[in-house]
């Protein structure tokens, strides 16, 4: 009866416990989120040194800012055992051009998927494999580039460094200057998320004609660009029947580069319906991989992040322009 008893006391202890990490959240998921292992915490990633890969996506070697000072990169000093693509993210994942996804050589309605499969497997990377990414707080959505171009390309388990290298170090942890280079292995991209999670010129202009009543435009540009003031390209203005305009910076802690609360972003996209597919999108596609981070974590249903963005719609004088 005693030990039945005691037996009963520590199981009710635990679930009291239990309660309270799940209310307050632990340090590397934050429990409000509808998705929160897509967070991890520097603590966590220490714990799966060795099992998890950790890619670096800031550019390889220290870059000097049009604004003013410089930006440490993988060489100035990285997490032990991460890994590099040789550059940053933004840039060696996407065309020099436009800074859209690689076009297939052969159809431009087409992604050219066995060049992302070339160069992942070269990196060691495969779809299995836990990939959590990371740069720095200036270059939040460069990473988030390489976030959401993995979860297009299929990968299983993406998750981001919330923080990045500087919640790292604010932890104490030490940098590596020593590269790691991981065996090639083989990475096979996924044709059912390459057609979901991207949204196509052709797809976003059915919904500017209300020809599609289910899809939700998110503007992730600076309210001059929405309204026309700052014109990036031939042409000003905005997507017709765009539901919200919020730039990206309104999503994380500019000074220590964290996402926000999910109580923070509920009340920013309390207009959207997470039941719908939503489309958000910038100049190049680049700010709007964070907002598609962010609909990821909580909990949209079908976010797709539109690649093309501004740089192509403003540019060509056959879109419709509000």
């Amino acid at each position: 009866m005693l030990n039945d008893f005691r037996g009963l006391r520590v199981m009710a202890i635990l679930s009291i416990i239990a309660g309270i990490l799940f209310f307050f959240g632990t340090e590397g998921y934050g429990a409000d989120y509808a998705n929160p292992r897509l967070l991890v915490s520097p603590a966590d990633i220490e714990e799966n040194m060795g099992k998890w890969i950790v890619l670096d996506c800031r550019d390889k070697k220290a870059v000097a800012q049009k604004t003013g000072g410089t930006l440490k990169g993988y060489d100035d000093g990285h997490i032990p055992g991460a890994i590099t693509l040789g550059g940053d993210c933004a840039k060696v994942l996407r065309t020099k051009e436009t800074s859209t996804v690689f076009p297939d050589p052969e159809d431009t309605k087409k992604y050219d998927t066995k060049k992302y499969e070339e160069m992942l497997g070269r990196a060691g990377i495969n779809n299995d494999r836990t990939l959590v990414i990371y740069s720095d707080k200036k270059r939040i959505t460069h990473a988030t580039v390489g976030f959401w171009i993995m979860e297009w390309l299929g990968h299983k388990d993406v998750r981001f460094l919330n923080g990045g290298i500087e919640a790292w170090e604010a932890a104490g942890k030490k940098l590596d200057l020593k590269e790691t280079k991981l065996s090639p292995v083989k990475f096979n991209a996924n044709p059912e998320t390459i057609k979901k999670r991207i949204a196509t010129t052709e797809e976003v202009l059915l919904a500017a004609k209300g020809e599609v009543k289910d899809i939700q435009i998110v503007d992730s540009r600076t309210s001059a660009e929405y309204e026309g003031t700052d014109v990036k390209a031939k042409r000003g203005g905005h997507i017709p029947r765009c539901i919200l305009n919020l730039s990206h910076v309104e999503m994380f802690d500019k000074s220590a580069g964290k996402i926000k609360s999910m109580d923070d972003l509920e009340k920013l996209y309390v207009k959207l319906d997470k039941s719908k597919r939503v489309i958000p999108h910038c100049q190049t596609g680049t700010r709007s991989t964070l907002t598609y981070l962010v609909f990821r974590l909580m909990g949209f249903k079908d976010p797709a992040n539109y690649d093309d963005s501004w740089i192509i719609w403003g540019n060509r004088e056959d879109l419709p322009v509000q």
